[in-house]
Order: C-alpha cells, then structure tokens, then sequence
C-alpha cells in the first residue's frame, strides 16, 4: 500500500524511523537490522496493543483516537507542527478546491509593488508575477513551480547559495500544505515527477518532514548585480484556499535595496524608457520653430499666432507705403 493510499502508516513508519532507543530511553540491545524504533517499541511506549500499531501503521486501522495520537507524538518526539500534521493524516479525507486562477484583486495588489512579488499555490506552481520578480529569477514566470526549478534546473540551484537549507524548507513546507490530500492528482504528479528526477527529493520527501513557511531572509547570488539578501514574506489572499502573495524585499538602505534598484532600472518597460528620455514637448517645439524661421514658428504656434503674425505683416506694409509716399512729396516740392 503506498503513502497515497496510507499516508498515515507512511508518516508513522518514517517519524519512528527517526528516533533512536537511547531518545526513547530504552536499554541499548546491540547492532539492529533497521534504524529507529521497532513497531512493539513504539507500541509499548505509546501504551497501546502491539497489534493496533500493526493495524495503524498498515492502514487497517484509519480511526485512532486523539488520546493515541497524542501518545504517538510523545513517543516519536513529534513537535507541534508534526502533531498536527499527525492529526490531520488521521482525519476523514476532505475533498478540496483544485488548481485556480488567480483572484484579479490579488493581481492589481501584485502589479502595484515595487518590490518583487509573485502569486503562488500550496504546490508552489506560478500563478503571476511582476516584472521584477522575472528578472530576480527567470523561474518566477506563470506556469512555472518552484520545487521543480529548485530540484531539476541547475540554474536554479546556482542562485540559491543555501540550496540545501532551501530544499528542506520547501519539501517540509509542501508536506504540511498538502496534509491529508496526498491523492491529489496534481500532487502526486509533482512528487513522481521530483522523485525521479532528483536523488535529493527522494531522501527529503522519505523524512516526512513538516514545516510551516515563515517569514525568512533569502540569499540570492544573482548573475548580474551579485548576492543579495532578501527578506520573504507571504500574505494569505482570502478567500482563495492555499493561495498567497510572496512578496521580496530589502532592508532599508542596505546593499541588496541598491543592487534590487539597478534590477528595476533595468526591467522598465520599452515605452516608458522612451518617455523618460524624451525632451519636453515645447522644447521641441521651440527647437524646431528656430531651425525653420518665422514662418515656421508662426505655423507651429497655431492657427490665431498664424493670423497675428500675417496681421503684423500687413501693418509693415502700409507703414513702408506711406513712408514712400512722403518721402515722394518731399521730393516733388
């Protein structure tokens, strides 16, 4: 039976897997042919039938009690996010909402930061994400995933100098993300298609490990403006189960928030480059009128400086005609 089909026996073998007889305060018995607890050890620590945990762990048994639970958590050393998680493997299967689209608030509040920001689901596929966050990291595109780039794609993993930390954080994170629905077709694509293709997810994912994300500083060696660190915090888009807005940011003044601002430099937009560049419109203008003369200046003015300017004509005119005629009359006497 495998772990889609028994993720509880799955979890309860690998966690009891994890502690030594010395850990649960057992009499050393010598070389053991596996690591870890045997199932009567746990058993008989935990104060229930050798039987039962046969049945549980074999998933004969899907209905434990919360006082068993609870026991089991003691005697595997499970911390609080394990334990729930424990819970809930036990619970009845919920069905729950599958892939989505992003929420088109969520979008306007994404595009309005000037930081790098990103929408990801609970399987860390790509949802969204804005200019800057494309240019931090060419896998921040929609329709990528994270897990795949950070496991598969040697890019990826030359980006991240604390790769190995990285990795144990986003499988733990996954696992507790997941929980109970480890028949989702999505997710049981994501983890054959990791656990084929990296050594290291195989091992990560065998640990059941389970880990909430928090808000955590992120070391990046960029291949054009160099390491930075950045801190990465995530916001709960409501209303949309598992979806969250990731957003990247510096410390204020620090090296990272110069190097994050020649990255922004760098991803403005075609046009508004050209805007930026551009000379005011009546400097423009003026340099154009000057260049042509008068005529020209009189045309690019509009059509009422136009009128004015062939009224002034017209006034030199008669003022030229009238000085002809008097210097005629002064002539003739």
């Amino acid at each position: 039976m495998g772990e889609t089909t028994n993720a509880l026996g799955a979890f309860l073998r690998a966690r009891r897997e994890l502690v030594t007889p010395q850990q649960a305060g057992l009499p050393d018995a010598g070389v053991r042919r596996t690591p870890g607890l045997r199932r009567e050890e746990v058993a008989m620590l935990a104060g229930i039938s050798a039987d039962y945990y046969l049945r549980l762990e074999r998933g004969r048994n899907r209905n434990p009690s919360v006082q068993v639970l609870e026991a089991l958590g003691r005697v595997l050393h499970l911390d609080g996010e394990h334990l729930a998680h424990l819970m809930a493997l036990a619970c009845e299967f919920q069905p729950r909402a599958r892939r989505q689209a992003a929420p088109p608030s969520a979008l306007n509040l994404m595009g309005s930061l000037v930081q790098p920001a990103f929408l990801e689901d609970r399987y860390f596929d790509i949802l969204a994400a804005n200019d800057l966050a494309r240019a931090l990291s060419p896998g921040l595109v929609e329709g990528g995933n994270q897990l795949r780039d950070l496991f598969l794609d040697p890019a990826q993993q030359a980006l991240h100098p604390d790769w190995e930390t990285v990795t144990e954080c986003f499988v733990a994170n996954l696992r507790q993300a997941v929980g109970s629905d480890t028949g989702d077709p999505r997710f049981i694509e994501l983890t054959g298609e990791l656990s084929v293709g990296s050594p290291r997810f195989r091992r990560l994912w065998a640990r059941h490990e389970v880990r909430g994300h928090r808000g955590s500083p992120i070391r990046l060696d960029h291949p054009q403006v160099g390491e930075l660190v950045l801190n990465r915090e995530q916001l709960t888009i409501g209303g949309a189960e598992g979806l969250k807005l990731i957003v990247y940011h510096p410390d204020a003044g620090s090296d990272a928030a110069g190097k994050l601002t020649l990255l922004a430099s760098a991803t403005l937009p075609a046009h508004a480059a050209a805007k930026a560049t551009a000379p005011p419109r009546a400097a423009t203008r003026h340099a154009t009128t000057a260049a042509a003369g008068p005529h020209a200046e009189a045309t690019a003015a509009g059509p009422h400086a136009e009128a004015t300017a062939a009224g002034r004509h017209a006034e030199a005119a008669k003022r030229r005609a009238a000085a002809g005629e008097g210097a005629a009359a002064v002539g003739q006497a």
